[in-house]
């Protein structure tokens, strides 16, 4: 074990599996004493099961570490609150938040349901807010905290995961508002967008539309997809999740940052800004016309663009 967090709480939300497991162990492994919360439901957030939190939280203890379990629900922010209650009942405070749990219910926009898009908005975006939320006062008056958010690459667009998406995407958002209002406390924020094989990816639902998105030329290739080059064991994000919680990331100014980690690769992500514009007085010479726009835009604002999923010929 190193000592890199040692005296160090941490929480890591759906931690009893996958990415979250490895974030976990990670921890331990530099000395944090861990809170593993876990649900135990199945990809789809149907049904608990105690039994995943329990087998991590003796896992770390056999290799000599600390943990607690918890079973609360992401979507509800008393739940949220009672999981810090639990790090401070446990071990007196809580330094580093780890958010990481999450569902799928993946379906082209035009099939979705209303429960399915609300299921994964609260899963993900809810559930990230309602525990920033309930750690915002124990790292506020600590004036000390570290937070790992968890984004994902389909926020920058994926065939039939609108909900997933729009979540995942809203993440980053609230990954750079949240190390603005926290920053002046010590706390830093950080989303990473992680790439692995776990239960969520490498289901037969998710492989089927990846080999979809394959053939129709969306997915960077074509045909049968490489899953082990593409979906690397989750292990490798864990490394660099443990960085981001440490005094050095702090001291790198850190900070509402969202990085690509998959495999050996880590990557930091551009922030968006203007490419391109076209510019007009509306002072001296009025409000742009749609003539005037339909003129100036093809050859200037969306010159070079591609449509990413150009409309079909009807045969």
């Amino acid at each position: 074990m190193g000592d890199r967090l040692k005296g160090r709480v941490a929480l890591v939300t759906g931690a009893g599996r996958g990415l979250g497991r490895c974030h976990a162990l990670a921890l331990a492994a530099e000395g944090a004493k861990v809170v593993i919360n876990d649900l135990g439901v199945a990809t789809d957030g149907s049904g608990t099961d105690k039994s995943p939190a329990e087998e991590v939280v003796d896992e770390i203890k056999k290799a000599g570490g600390d943990a607690a379990p918890d079973y609360g629900n992401v979507t509800r922010l008393a739940d949220c609150e009672n999981m810090v209650k639990t790090a401070i009942d446990n071990f007196g405070r809580l330094d580093i938040l780890v958010n990481n749990a999450g569902v799928l219910r993946d379906r082209m926009v035009f099939n979705m349901t209303e429960d399915e898009w609300d299921l994964v908005i609260k899963t993900h975006l809810y559930g990230h807010w309602n525990c920033i939320r309930a750690a915002a006062g124990a790292f506020r008056q600590q004036r000390y905290g570290r937070i790992v958010n968890t984004s994902s690459e389909a926020g920058l667009g994926n065939l039939g995961q609108a909900n997933y998406s729009a979540a995942k995407e809203g993440i980053v958002g609230l990954t750079r508002t949240v190390a603005r209002d926290l920053g002046r406390y010590g706390v830093i924020c950080n989303a990473i967008r992680p790439r692995a094989g776990t239960r969520m990816t490498l289901n037969d639902a998710v492989l089927e539309s990846w080999k979809k998105a394959g053939d129709a030329g969306l997915a960077g290739g074509e045909g049968e997809l490489n899953v082990e080059q593409f979906l690397p064991p989750p292990e490798c994000v864990s490394p660099f999740v443990v960085f981001l919680c440490t005094d050095e990331a702090a001291a790198a100014n850190i900070n509402g940052c969202t990085f690509l980690v998959v495999g050996g690769q880590v990557g930091l992500y551009s922030e968006p800004e203007v490419i391109r514009s076209i510019d007009k007085d509306i002072k001296k010479d009025g409000l742009w016309t749609v003539d005037e726009l339909a003129q100036q835009v093809p050859g200037a604002l969306a010159q070079g663009l591609v449509n990413p999923s150009p409309p079909k010929q009807s045969k």
